[in-house]
Formats: C-alpha cells, structure tokens, sequence
C-alpha cells in the first residue's frame, strides 16, 4: 500500500481491477480545502489512458513488477520482440503496451522490460536518447536563442519540437520521459576532446 505522497512517474497501481502506471502527477494545495494529487494513468493492457484525481489521505495498491534487462531484436507488425542476453529467452510486447516507448528504440540496445505476474506490461527506455533529425524545416542561423520553436522528425516518425536553429542532420538530445528537446550534440567538439 501507499498514500499520495508516494505517487511518481512509473510507479504501477492496482486501481479498480486494473494495472495502470502513472504517466504525470501534480501535487495540488488549495488556498482553501484539502490537499489532493491529479494524476494520468496508463493502462498497460489496453493502452488507455484516463485521469483520476486522488485525495490526500487516499491509499494506494501498488503492483509488485519484476524489471528483468533485455535486448530489443526487431518489430514484426505491431509487436517487438526483446532477447535476455543471458538466457537468450525472447519477450513478445505488444504495441499498446510499448506506449510512447517505441519511439526510443534501437536494434542491439538493452532496455529494461518490466513484468507483472509473468507478463510483460512495460518497456522503460533511458532516461534520454539522442537521435538524427531527418525532417524539418531550413534552418535559421540568425535565430540562435532557442526560444522559438518549429517541428522536426527523427527516424522513428516522432516530432519534436526543437529551436529555429536545428537542421537536417542534427543529433539532438531527447527526454524520453516527456519527448522534450534537451539541447543540440556538436560532434566537431566532441570528436576533438580526447
């Protein structure tokens, strides 16, 4: 069990006979009334998700998961198939409950995958990645604040949205907790520090 206070992002719940995972929370103190948390939640079966307001004294089931690090193969259609590296057993995971995790993956590269009561119910990526832009529009060099803001697409089909200055060919760096651009990789800097 847990309260309120516990409530993070990843954390699982047992909640009206369903998993769900949190995906935000924000603490909110009133000027006037009780505490209480707004929260969206993921359900890791359907891939739904829906948003639940809890109040501040509520308790929480939380759901034992076991993180076991596997190593993503490849995508056959809607489902990608992950290896341990030890035991070579392969785990089939589904689209829906790759969620906003599939937009993060590469061949060869472990992520850990999270299992409940045998199943695999998530895939939790690094903390932040840095891709290849392959689609935006001309950059501007005058523009070099970083405040304003257009679309651009890295290999996997998501958006992000990154600074005036960004062009094709850019590695930039990535949060994959909310899909937020970090910052611009130079390699000319990096490929010259020793």
């Amino acid at each position: 069990m847990a309260n309120t206070a516990d409530i993070r992002r990843g954390l699982f719940l047992k909640y009206e006979g369903a998993l769900l995972q949190v995906e935000f929370f924000q603490h909110v103190k009133p000027g006037k009334g009780a505490a209480f948390v707004r929260t969206k939640l993921r359900n890791v079966i359907t891939g739904e998700i829906i948003e639940r307001t809890f109040h501040a004294d509520e308790q929480l089931e939380t759901a034992q998961v076991d993180r076991k690090n596997a190593t993503f193969q490849y995508q056959e259609g809607t489902t990608y198939i992950f290896m341990d590296p030890d035991t070579y057993d392969q785990y089939q995971v589904s689209e829906e409950v790759l969620g906003q995790a599939r937009w993060y993956l590469d061949e060869n590269t472990p992520y850990d995958v999270v299992f409940h009561e045998g199943r695999a119910v998530a895939v939790e990526p690094p903390t932040t990645v840095v891709r290849e832009v392959v689609d935006t529009e001309p950059s501007m060099k005058q523009d070099t604040s970083g405040v304003t803001m257009k679309p651009a697409r890295i290999s996997s089909g998501l958006e992000v949205q990154v600074p005036l200055f960004c062009a094709v060919g850019d590695k930039i760096k990535i949060d994959t907790r909310t899909g937020d651009y970090l910052g611009r990789i130079d390699e000319r800097a990096s490929a010259s520090s020793p």
